[in-house]
C-alpha cells in the first residue's frame, strides 16, 4: 500500500480535482505484475493502467489501490466493473470513497464474489487528505508555508539578505508552484518583494491563478504579476467600496485581464476569507499554497482554514529586534487547532524542511 502511495504521488498537479490514486496488481505468489497510477484529470484511472499493463495475468491477481475503485460512469467507465471483467480475486483499498457519486465500488466488487478488504495507513490518510477535504468541506486545501531563521523570523530585518533560505528549497517551493491551483498572497508581500508567484526553473505540471488580497487596492501597475498576466492569471480581493472609489484603476486592470471580486467582512470591520475559499472550491481549485506575511496567514488561522504548514529553517540568526514573525493577530486561544501533527521532516541543502498537518474534528 505505500508503494502505491508513492506511485499515486507522481500525479499531483495533474490529477485534481481528481484524487490521487496508485495501484499495484500481484499474482498469487505475492510477485509485482503491473504498477499504474492516475495521471491527469480526464485520463484513465490507476486500476485501469495497472490492468493493461498485466494483461491476461490480471486473472486471479490481487489488486492494492490507494483509494476505493469506483462505481460510476464520468469521463471513465467504472474502474469496480473493470476489475471484475478482469477476474481479479481480490481487491486492497487504502480509503473509502467519500464522493457519493463515485462510492459503492467495494459493494459492488464483492458482490461479485471478489474478496475486498480495506487497509488504512498513515500515508494513504496524508495521501488523500485534499481530495477528502474538498468533497466534505467544499473547500480547497490549504498549505501555507513559510521561511524562518533559527531564531523565528521570516524577514532578516533592513539590510539583511532578500533569501533566508538556500537554492534547494527555493526550487522546491517552485516545484509545489507548478502543481498546485492557486498561489494566495497579501498586498504586503507584494509591495515589499514583488513577488512572480510562478513556477520558474521546474517542470510544472499547470501555471496557478494567483490570487492577491489587497483591500485597499495598493498593487502597484508596473509590478511582475500584471506583465504575466497572460501566462498565468490574475485576481485582486478588494474592498467593494474600493472598487466604486478607484474605478479608472479598476478599468486599467480589468482590461489587462485582471480578474477584480469584492473582499468580504465581518460586523466587527475585519476581513473573512471563508467565501472567497468556498469560491475558489467551487470553481474547481483543489489545492491552494499561501506565500504571505503574517497578516494573511493570522486571518487563516484565526478562520481555521490551514490544512497544512510548510517550515523552511535555515541556518541564520538575526537577533532581537530585527525582522518579523510568520503569524501576526492570531485569538488565542480560540484559533489553536487540537492537534497539529508533524508527518515530514528532511534536509534540503543546508535547510530543514518539516510539514505539519491541522487535524481537526
Amino acid at each position: 500500500m505505500r508503494a502505491a502511495v508513492r506511485l499515486a504521488a507522481r500525479g499531483h498537479g495533474g490529477a485534481e480535482p481528481n484524487p490521487l490514486v496508485g495501484c499495484i496488481l500481484t499474482n498469487p505468489t505475492g510477485a509485482v505484475i503491473a504498477r499504474g497510477w492516475h495521471d491527469r484529470c480526464g485520463g484513465p484511472h490507476a486500476e485501469a493502467v495497472a490492468l493493461a499493463v498485466a494483461g491476461e495475468r490480471a486473472k486471479q491477481s490481487t489488486v492494492y489501490c490507494t483509494l476505493e475503485p469506483c462505481a460510476h460512469h464520468g469521463r471513465t467507465p467504472p474502474c469496480a466493473d473493470a476489475l471484475i471483467a478482469a477476474q481479479v480475486s481480490r481487491v486492497v483499498y487504502g480509503s473509502s470513497d467519500p464522493n457519493v457519486i463515485a462510492s459503492a465500488g467495494a459493494a459492488r466488487l464483492a458482490a461479485a464474489g471478489i474478496v475486498v478488504e480495506q487497509l488504512e495507513c498513515d500515508e494513504v490518510r496524508v495521501l488523500n487528505g485534499p481530495f477528502i477535504h474538498r468533497i466534505r468541506t467544499g473547500l480547497p486545501w490549504i498549505t501555507t508555508k513559510w521561511a524562518i531563521t533559527l531564531d523565528g523570523r521570516i524577514t532578516t530585518g533592513d539590510g539583511g539578505p532578500r533569501w533566508i533560505t538556500g537554492e534547494s528549497s527555493r526550487k522546491l517551493v517552485h516545484r509545489e508552484r507548478g502543481r498546485v491551483d492557486v498561489m494566495l498572497t497579501g498586498i504586503g508581500t507584494l509591495l515589499a518583494d514583488d513577488p512572480d508567484l510562478r513556477p520558474r526553473g521546474v517542470r510544472a505540471r499547470r501555471m496557478p491563478r494567483r490570487v492577491v488580497i489587497d483591500k485597499q487596492l495598493q498593487m502597484s501597475e508596473s509590478c511582475r504579476l500584471l506583465k504575466t498576466v497572460n501566462d498565468s492569471p490574475v485576481e485582486l480581493i478588494v474592498f467593494p467600496e474600493v472598487i466604486e472609489q478607484q474605478s479608472e484603476k479598476i478599468s486599467r486592470l480589468r482590461a489587462l485581464g485582471v480578474r477584480i471580486e469584492p473582499l468580504e467582512r465581518g460586523d466587527d470591520g475585519m476581513l473573512i476569507l471563508r467565501p472567497l475559499l468556498l469560491r475558489l472550491g467551487r470553481e474547481g481549485m483543489s489545492n491552494v499554497l499561501v506565500e504571505s506575511g503574517g497578516g494573511v496567514n493570522g486571518e487563516l488561522f484565526n478562520e481555521r482554514l490551514v490544512n497544512e504548514v510548510w517550515v523552511f529553517q535555515a541556518g541564520i540568526v538575526v537577533g532581537d529586534g530585527r525582522g518579523v514573525g510568520p503569524i501576526r493577530g492570531l485569538a488565542m486561544p480560540a484559533a489553536l487547532p487540537p492537534s497539529t501533527r508533524c508527518v515530514a521532516i528532511d534536509r534540503v541543502g543546508d535547510d530543514l524542511v518539516s510539514r505539519w498537518l491541522v487535524e481537526r474534528a
